[in-house]
């Protein structure tokens, strides 16, 4: 990118970005196989510079996979998104400038050069951070299913186990009584 685009993209940051208070998760876009050597710098500039308020956590996915090959197990871990990382951090221009500008990074995940967040229900699945559902309900309670498979199914609550924000229900399908087992943003009380 040439130097006038790159000076033109931060205009154009410059005038559709308002201060922003809240953190919330951005996607960056970094060549494939630099995702660690990004998180470690944004990490060393964030230290340096002190605004460990504005950029709060960087995450490069990972799951970890267990292979058999010569009937022992190894346990391998590999990038759930190869080329991407994750950034907690309230956007204002200079923490967009910081990650803009780490070497590695191609760029945010968005229009132009407008970062966009991921919603509350894609950092849910994605597994990046555990959201907290506040859900009152108790054993015998009537609910709806609101997402999912079993979406606009009605249930009698059989157990509750608040720890891991799960429910096992009682579905009716096909004329027979089923358990199923449900997290807590699947759920309405009815």
């Amino acid at each position: 990118m040439s130097e006038l685009e790159n000076n033109r993209e931060n205009l154009d940051f410059d005038a559709k970005q308002e201060e922003q208070t809240e953190a919330k998760w951005y996607v960056v876009h970094t060549y494939s196989g630099h995702e660690n050597k990004v998180k470690v710098n944004i990490e060393k500039i964030v230290e340096n510079r002190g605004m460990q308020d504005l950029i709060l956590d960087i995450i490069v996915p990972t799951e970890d996979r267990i292979e058999i090959k010569n009937g022992q197990r190894k346990v391998k871990t590999r990038k759930m998104f190869p080329g991407y990382v994750i950034v907690k951090m309230v956007v204002t221009n200079e923490s967009w400038y910081l990650v803009r500008n780490t070497q590695g990074v191609t760029g945010f995940v968005g229009h132009g050069s407008e970062p966009i967040p991921l919603s509350d229900e894609e950092v849910r699945r994605m597994g990046i951070e555990k959201i907290w559902i506040d859900l009152n309900v108790d054993v015998g309670d009537t609910i709806k299913v609101i997402n999912g498979p079993f979406e606009s199914f009605m249930g009698v609550v059989e157990e509750v186990n608040r720890e891991k924000q799960t429910l096992r229900v009682i579905v009716s399908m096909f004329g027979r009584d089923m358990p199923v087992e449900l997290e807590f943003g699947q759920v309405d009380k009815v």
